[in-house]
């Protein structure tokens, strides 16, 4: 923000000198980038973060120059003179688009003469970097600069059916503007049109037929508020970024658009001329005033570490603008000015009363009472699942979340949905939204391979964006674990099992049951589930997949749900109690069908062994059709019995391994063999 230092002085009288009065900007927030001379006027650019839109004018910059220096400001009243005739009269307005525009207003001025800006006028704008055009334009410029509303005048006679319409522009709508570009538009942007086509774009800039020339007369002046993510979204879109775009991006006051409003033209009428007609033509409503705020006195030397009286807090609130509504011993409650939107909790006003009371008043080493935060129980995961990575060599990756669209042609292993894709590529040819943190990873592992690291081993931890199963649901977003590496699946389960093990309780049984996916080998994927919870899979990349990304070598992949694992998270590890007494072993082989899934026959043997049943282990597979018969197989498995506090007798073990051979039997036909 240029402050041009004659323009500021109008408003606050400043008792110190330029240089002191941007060192204490630059101690309260507004950081001092430079100050130079231009022509007769000293200017200084202070640098305005995007939550103090407040600052974005002369008078936002005045106030707080005013409270800094414990001055009074003076605000022109704005109290233009207005003749009988309604501006209703002369225009009619429609905003059929209140959730991009909730605001309108329109003013008429007649008879006006258009022409060069006097002297002060025309050097105000040209020393903050503002071309001057014309009495009417520069003025519209100038109350922008004032206080940080934009405004915008349009030649009445060139407004169509005597109308305005503010409506959402129409698909491959063209518009041409006062930089004399024609722009394509879309849905989503604001257009003020007149009865037969746009006139302006909402927030951003005006339009070629309708802007003020020497032969105009008569005025509109429209002052608007705007939707910040609209206003923000076109000028990206179209790349036309405007000191008003500038503005609208940040909010400006809500409840000063009036008063710019007025003083545009009181200006106008003192310098162009004119008569201004009765009333204002509105549509739409002004935006809330914002809700009170709860200051309980004991915070402030909580967080700041440094006593500051009630009377000095309470009176660096009111000088900001805020509104004591109550007040006692313990706590205040205040209501924040319109002009200040970023106060909404009690540590913004504990923000405001440290600024101006001074940050350089607080010691170095003044001791602030401080609690250490819990852990999250994401951050014990992550902590686990990084230790197991990297002890088994597996690199981190980070790879972007917006990808191209041949990096989702495989599809997602979570969802059937189309992805989400931002209006904007966010980096070129990036618009889509992945779905899953594999295919990044396999093109990290390309990209390896051609710097001659021909088997790298990857992992990253990183969200992706779900989409709604409807267009009423909204997207999800989950944290996954991602691992890729050489084609060897063993390897990768025993890393998968390694951190499911780390994660979650020995007595959580995770079931293992085939699927098929398009990136993955047919027979290969795996997917893994706690509960009927689905935590991640586990597979070898195909063969087309891999001939797509162009690598050489086999790769298995997994990715893991950790948010779904988190909820499973045992935090505090516990180790196995270790039995004195010796353990019983006894091997069971059994005949099968083919079809047969080791994972039921385990669960199966868990849930009929007993509670001594310490383990189901497997040992191998054996396939013997002249023996067995077609569609046979043989399974055989291992189970441990110990007990805690005593030995096992020979009949309880027994009698335990017949429950689970008469379950087994019952459930799958499992035939024992002797």
């Amino acid at each position: 923000m240029l402050v041009c230092w004659d323009w500021l002085k109008e408003y606050v009288n400043v008792t110190v000198s330029v240089e002191e009065l941007a060192h204490r900007f630059a101690m309260s927030g507004l950081n001092h980038e430079s100050t130079a001379e231009v022509g007769s006027d000293t200017i200084v650019d202070l640098e305005v973060t995007s939550n103090r839109s407040d600052c974005l004018g002369h008078i936002g910059i005045a106030r707080e120059a005013a409270v800094l220096l414990k001055q009074s400001l003076s605000i022109p009243s704005a109290t233009p003179p207005e003749v009988a005739q309604a501006a209703s009269q002369y225009i009619q307005i429609s905003n059929q688009y209140l959730a991009a525009c909730p605001y309108y207003t329109a003013r008429i001025i007649r008879g006006i003469k258009v022409g060069a800006s006097p002297a002060w006028l025309a050097r105000r704008l040209t020393s903050v970097g503002i071309n001057s055009v014309n009495n009417v334009v520069d003025i519209t410029n100038y109350v922008m600069l004032e206080c940080g509303q934009p405004l915008h005048a349009f030649d009445l006679s060139r407004l169509r059916d005597e109308k305005i319409v503010v409506r959402p522009a129409r698909a491959d709508e063209k518009f041409l503007a006062i930089d004399h570009k024609t722009y394509q538009l879309d849905e989503e942007m604001v257009v003020i049109a007149d009865g037969q086509g746009p006139v302006a774009l909402g927030g951003v800039m005006g339009g070629a037929e309708s802007e003020v020339s020497d032969a105009t007369v008569d005025l509109l002046i429209e002052a608007a508020s705007f939707s910040p993510q609209s206003i923000r979204r076109t000028a990206r879109k179209l790349k036309l970024h405007s000191p008003s775009s500038f503005r609208f991006e940040r909010r400006p006051d809500p409840q000063g658009l009036d008063w710019a409003s007025r003083r545009c033209c009181e200006l106008i009428l003192e310098i162009a001329g004119g008569e201004l007609l009765a009333g204002t033509v509105t549509a739409g409503s002004v935006a809330q005033p914002p809700q009170v705020i709860e200051l309980r006195r004991t915070r402030i030397p909580k967080v700041l570490g440094i006593e500051i009286s009630p009377q000095e807090s309470d009176q660096i609130l009111v000088a900001l603008g805020c509104q004591i509504i109550a007040s006692d011993s313990e706590r205040v409650t205040v209501l924040p000015p319109s002009w200040r939107g970023d106060l909404t909790r009690e540590i913004d006003l504990i923000e405001e009363v440290a600024r101006i009371h001074g940050y350089d008043k607080i010691p170095e080493n003044v001791s602030v009472p401080m609690r250490v935060a819990p852990v999250r129980p994401k951050d014990i995961a992550l902590e686990r699942v990084r230790h197991v990575l990297s002890a088994r060599g597996i690199d981190e990756a980070m790879t972007p979340s917006v990808v191209n669209d041949n990096l989702e042609s495989f599809g997602s292993l979570w969802t059937k949905q189309s992805p989400l894709a931002t209006d904007t590529p966010l980096l070129v040819g990036a618009r889509t939204l992945r779905r899953s943190l594999i295919p990044s990873l396999l093109s990290a592992r390309y990209n390896n391979q051609t710097q001659a690291i021909r088997n790298a081993q990857l992992y990253e931890v990183a969200n992706v964006y779900l989409p709604g199963s409807s267009a009423q649901e909204l997207p999800r977003e989950n944290c996954m674990l991602a691992i890729v590496g050489a084609g060897d699946l063993r390897q990768l389960r025993g890393v998968v099992e390694e951190i499911v093990s780390q994660l979650v309780s020995v007595s959580t049984v995770v079931d293992w049951t085939a699927e098929k996916q398009d990136l993955f080998e047919n027979g290969s994927l795996q997917r893994l589930s706690i509960s009927g919870q689905t935590i991640g899979y586990v597979g070898l990349i195909s063969p087309k997949a891999q001939t797509a990304y162009s690598l050489e070598q086999a790769t298995a992949a997994a990715e893991l749900n950790l948010d779904t694992l988190t909820s499973h998270l045992q935090e505090v590890r516990q180790a196995d109690p270790v039995s004195v007494f010796p353990a019983v072993a006894r091997d069971l082989n059994f005949v099968v069908d083919e079809g047969l899934k080791w994972s039921a026959l385990a669960s199966l043997c868990r849930q009929h062994g007993g509670d001594c049943l310490q383990s189901v282990d497997y040992q191998e597979t054996y396939r013997d059709a002249k023996r067995d018969g077609p569609g046979k197989k043989r399974l055989l498995l291992s189970l441990r019995f110990v007990s805690l506090h005593r030995t096992l007798t020979g009949k309880e073990v027994d009698q335990a391994v017949q429950q689970v051979v008469s379950a087994c039997d019952r459930e799958f036909a499992a035939k024992l063999l002797g």
